[in-house]
């Protein structure tokens, strides 16, 4: 078995990094669990433990969808959360509404059914998980922090590869092993 998820890999720029680390300072109260800039990914669709003999399965649902897509301009402009303000899980960087890496997602997502791989039950929401909350001491800080950062430009970034990766849960930080990889058209 392999714990598998398809995503796109993001190459943070200087504004971005400025804006994660601001981020981090500003929360370094909290138990955060913060996701290291050389893990940053958009996440298209999470298998989870998957039998390794199902792989050219998901490589040809792959194939499949994203033969068609050609490459994608997205733009980061958002920080937010997963949760509510008084129970916040996740901070995350959103992109903004981008029909192009919907309908891929969407594709990706309804060939990946098809063959095998149920959709989830949540709507697919582009976003880059940058940070996973365990606890806050000061949530009205934390709000405060959260909201200064809302809206405000982050990173335009090309998506023109879908990978499938392997994820190794260590002690300290996963490892993402790159398996497959799929270029999109120009």
């Amino acid at each position: 078995m392999k714990r598998l998820f398809i995503a796109v890999k993001l190459i943070p720029n200087d504004n971005l990094l400025k804006i994660y680390y601001s981020l981090k300072k500003a929360l370094q109260n909290d138990k955060i669990r913060w996701v290291p800039p050389d893990n940053f990914h958009l996440t298209l669709k999470f298998l989870g433990d998957t039998p390794e003999e199902k792989i050219s399965t998901i490589s040809e649902a792959m194939v499949n969808s994203l033969s068609s897509n050609k490459v994608v301009n997205i733009e980061l402009n958002n920080v937010g959360i997963f949760g509510s303000k008084y129970k916040p899980r996740v901070i995350w960087f959103g992109i903004n509404e981008n029909r192009q890496l919907k309908d891929l997602g969407m594709k990706l997502l309804i060939d990946l059914h098809d063959a095998g791989f149920p959709k989830d039950r949540q709507n697919f929401v582009p976003h880059l998980t940058v940070g996973r909350i365990t606890k806050i001491t000061d949530k009205q800080l934390f709000n405060i922090e959260i909201d200064k950062r809302r809206n405000v430009f982050i990173q335009r970034a090309v998506v023109d590869k879908i990978i499938l990766f392997e994820s190794i849960l260590t002690s300290k930080i996963p490892i993402y092993n790159e398996l497959k990889s799929f270029t999109l058209r120009n």
